[in-house]
């Protein structure tokens, strides 16, 4: 199927409150603007020097948020644009935001990702640091960001319930959250789990083949 097709039948598999992040990593501007072009404003991009290549060749209005794993020492270069950093894993990592965030007068928005999976391979901040740094956040430790939520990603299997379980542990997490002080995003899910995401609760998805099909790795 084509972009386009591809594009419209995730839409419509989406209930209207869930939002889109289309995950655009490795693949080229004309893709992403094919995309953007049929009405997505919100892309996702894993590494901090292939967004910062892309940027200048597309729409300023496009949201960009930065999903992969975020050295503190790249922050500068994202610092003056990027819409949302998803992959908030570190007090460390939140620090160099709300610095680099205050040299342009601006508040980023961040997510605070979770470990939610089994696996030894994901990064993420564990449920009781993830508490501890939002209570810090909501006491003003960080006023050049806006924590507006959480992200996490299920263990790759195709045990569903598993994955179920994990996604539910996100969403519980969220939730207590978010009587302390509102959160907006919940954001679970990709190409291959996110329908049992959205099952979960949650309100964004981060999908990528499943829209632009396979990756171009020779960026």
């Amino acid at each position: 199927m084509s972009i386009q097709e591809n594009y419209n039948k995730i839409k419509n598999q989406l209930p209207s409150e869930v939002g889109l992040v289309a995950v655009s990593k490795t693949h080229p501007v004309s893709a992403i603007q094919e995309v953007y072009d049929l009405g997505q404003k919100v892309f996702g991009e894993n590494k901090v020097q292939e967004l910062v290549e892309k940027y200048p060749q597309l729409p300023k209005d496009i949201q960009w948020h930065l999903i992969g794993h975020l050295q503190t020492n790249k922050v500068k270069y994202i610092a003056e644009f990027i819409d949302t950093i998803q992959s908030v894993d570190s007090e460390k990592l939140l620090h160099e935001i709300n610095k680099e965030a205050g040299k342009y007068s601006r508040k980023i928005n961040i997510l605070l990702q979770v470990k939610i999976a089994e696996e030894d391979t994901k990064f993420g901040l564990e449920i009781e640091e993830a508490k501890n740094l939002f209570e810090k956040f909501v006491n003003g430790e960080f006023p050049n960001v806006e924590i507006t939520g959480l992200m996490g990603m299920a263990t790759f299997t195709e045990d569903e319930s598993q994955v179920r379980k994990e996604f539910q542990k996100l969403k519980s997490l969220f939730d207590h959250l978010n009587t302390i002080r509102p959160l907006q995003t919940l954001s679970m899910g990709m190409s291959d789990d996110f329908p049992i995401a959205i099952e979960c609760g949650a309100n964004s998805v981060r999908v990528g083949s499943a829209i632009f099909g396979r990756r171009d790795y020779s960026i």
